[in-house]
């Protein structure tokens, strides 16, 4: 019988899988064209100064960014099945620039090298982590689910080691997040997949850009994470 035939598809699972994977380079694509985004707009920005300098004296302004941010993702998680495919990858692409904005502060902060090596890091513990989602046989809902409470749980403590500033739960802080978007990388990418076995081909666009909103918030995070240990501050 055929594997997805119970899930009411007529057509060859071989086939299905096709269409899955046809899909799934679309979903890289999107979240690396974003990356790009995000890169260029830093670069630009750290390059110009004027909108750094404005963050740095400004915490009414960089807040603002931040909370736009959050805005456009609640609106892309909350209202995809209200809005249009395009509309969502507008969104999508809308936060990957506001990234890039706050992201340019980095360049002010890090070593260019530096920033480079840990981004080269990044790109190879993703990929490694991704493929193990895509193609691993075992089901990582239960560890997902571990996952996201782990990263309630990361958040909290973040919270809290803003007022007690300490050296040691950073360091804590920066393991536990490296090993939770490491997690949620191969828990997401394996979540994607099976969203577009359901689906049928009736949301496919719509899924592919919260498919790629997710792993481009996983490769953000795990940068800036694995950052902490491989930056090295200009001079």
């Amino acid at each position: 019988m055929d594997n997805f035939n119970q899930f009411g598809y007529n057509q060859p699972s071989a086939v299905l899988t096709q269409e899955i994977s046809k899909v799934m380079r679309g979903v890289y694509m999107r979240m690396c064209l974003a990356l790009i985004v995000t890169g260029l707009v830093s670069f630009f920005v750290a390059a110009e100064g004027s909108l750094v300098q404005l963050m740095a004296t400004s915490r009414l302004f960089f807040w603002g960014l931040i909370i736009a941010e959050f805005g456009v993702v609640i609106a892309i998680s909350g209202a995809l099945h209200k809005m249009s495919s395009a509309m969502a990858s507008l969104l999508f692409y809308l936060y990957a620039v506001l990234n890039g904005v706050v992201f340019s502060t980095l360049f002010y902060a890090f070593d260019l090298t530096s920033l480079a090596q840990t981004f080269l890091i990044t790109a190879g513990v993703f990929g490694a982590m991704t493929a193990y989602g895509y193609f691993t046989k075992n089901d990582l809902s239960r560890f997902g689910s571990l996952m996201v409470m782990a990263l309630f749980g990361l958040i909290i403590c973040t919270i809290v080691n803003i007022f007690i500033a300490s050296s040691t739960m950073d360091w804590i802080i920066s393991f536990a997040g490296v090993a939770i978007f490491i997690g949620l990388t191969a828990w997401d990418t394996q979540k994607i997949k099976t969203m577009l076995a359901y689906d049928g081909g009736v949301n496919t666009s719509k899924i592919a850009t919260i498919g790629a909103l997710s792993l481009y918030l996983d490769f953000i995070n795990l940068f800036l994470y694995l950052l902490r240990f491989f930056g090295s501050s200009r001079e």
